[in-house]
């Protein structure tokens, strides 16, 4: 018998949802950032009241403050199915990229190539675009601009011999299709090149598989994926210890401390912890067993069968109307619930008129200027976004679909 998830469950571990100041209004601007789950919130004020030393010392509070933040690491690495030391921290995804491409700056050699998309957020594009001020060749896979889509038989015309690093998204943040990182990942490495996945759009519908898709970098933001404000990468072996160090010198020889030049956050480092505890509790309560990676895989399919459930009645709705234009597939099973609609007005309109019917959605571009501007929608006019994840209740989107039906 398949089991399907326990909405009501997973709303008791957000204490969002038992917020005076929230009640009455639904959240749909969960890719801008989602509510903190119990347990991160719990690691972090039990960590700021008992840890708040140095970690790693001979003494109790210190030696038990170490230990949260490399369990964070190791528990998070299980889950998505990669060696402990190939996690690592930073203060956000943007930074941790910006970090990488320095890395790779130094790694290349003139007449190298790189392989970006105009599907990305800036986070993932703009500082491997900077390259080009280096002298390396910088190539753009480019979307269909009817549909917003990436076209793997595009990618295949732009790798060579030349091309040493292919960056994509696993979904954009506005047009929401997941691309078959897999494959991608497949043709690039036949290729001879690396891939680096922005993963920031993906990873809150559930933990991925990083180890068993293959990519060689995979980023993706904690604060969206229910824990602290963090950029969580991985960094596959092989090419973190042929990057340059980009560390103290003394910390190159330690792959996770590598990209982090900087010292860590540690209270939130160690918060992030609380991720792994969440996805626990919900492979517990849902009878889900076997490895780290098993549990976290079975709680991913948990989370997405619930959005795709809800997703296709607001995509069916939406599809409809000829007073705007839904960016992305119109079938849930296709992407991510994340709904971005060109509208005849800028989107910060519409989404300020929702605010008025107690929906909590955003307007503007979202930081994906190049994908929207390829799609011939002014990036000032911008669209109005509505995401939402697993926590999200079928009475939140029918609550959506009525104030829809005001403001359009």
């Amino acid at each position: 018998m398949s089991v399907t998830l326990d909405v009501d469950f997973v709303r008791s571990q957000f204490p969002a949802f038992a917020e005076p100041s929230l009640q009455g209004q639904a959240f749909f601007e969960n890719a801008g950032g989602s509510y903190t789950c119990a347990p991160v919130i719990a690691r972090l004020e039990r960590y700021y009241r008992q840890r708040k030393v140095q970690p790693y010392g001979p003494y109790e509070a210190s030696r038990l403050a170490g230990e949260e933040m490399d369990e964070a690491r190791t528990r998070l690495a299980a889950m998505l199915g990669v060696a402990s030391d190939e996690v690592s921290f930073g203060p956000s995804t943007t930074a941790n990229t910006y970090v990488l491409a320095q890395a790779v700056r130094k790694w290349m050699a003139p007449g190298d190539a790189i392989v970006v998309t105009n599907q990305d957020h800036e986070a993932n594009s703009g500082p491997w675009r900077r390259l080009a001020e280096e002298g390396f060749e910088v190539r753009e896979w480019k979307v269909d601009p009817d549909t917003g889509l990436l076209n793997p038989e595009d990618l295949e015309n732009l790798l060579d011999e030349r091309v040493r690093l292919v960056c994509f998204p696993h979904c954009s943040n506005v047009i929401g299709a997941i691309n078959p990182v897999v494959a991608i990942t497949a043709a690039a490495h036949a290729a001879g090149a690396f891939v680096c996945v922005d993963g920031v759009s993906y990873a809150p519908h559930g933990l991925p598989d990083v180890g068993g898709m293959g990519p060689d970098i995979y980023l993706f933001s904690a604060y969206k994926t229910y824990g602290p404000h963090q950029g969580i990468m991985v960094i596959r072996r092989e090419l973190g210890n042929l990057l340059p160090n980009q560390a103290h010198y003394f910390n190159a020889d330690t792959l996770y401390k590598r990209f982090t030049p900087a010292g860590p956050d540690h209270a939130q480092v160690a918060a992030s912890a609380g991720m792994a505890d969440y996805v626990d509790d919900l492979a517990a309560h849902h009878g889900i067993t076997g490895t780290a990676a098993a549990r976290a895989s079975g709680v991913h399919d948990l989370m997405r069968a619930h959005e795709v459930a809800l997703l296709q009645p607001l995509l069916d709705d939406l599809k409809g109307r000829n007073s705007l234009r839904l960016l992305g597939p119109d079938r849930a099973e296709d992407r991510a619930p994340t709904v971005a609609l060109a509208l005849n007005r800028p989107g910060i309109e519409a989404a300020t008129e929702l605010a008025a019917h107690g929906i909590m959605a955003g307007g503007g571009d979202f930081y994906a200027v190049r994908p929207l501007s390829a799609m011939g929608i002014d990036p000032e006019h911008g669209v109005l976004r509505l995401s939402f994840v697993h926590y999200t209740s079928r009475d939140e989107i029918d609550k959506l679909l009525t104030a829809l039906d005001d403001i359009l």
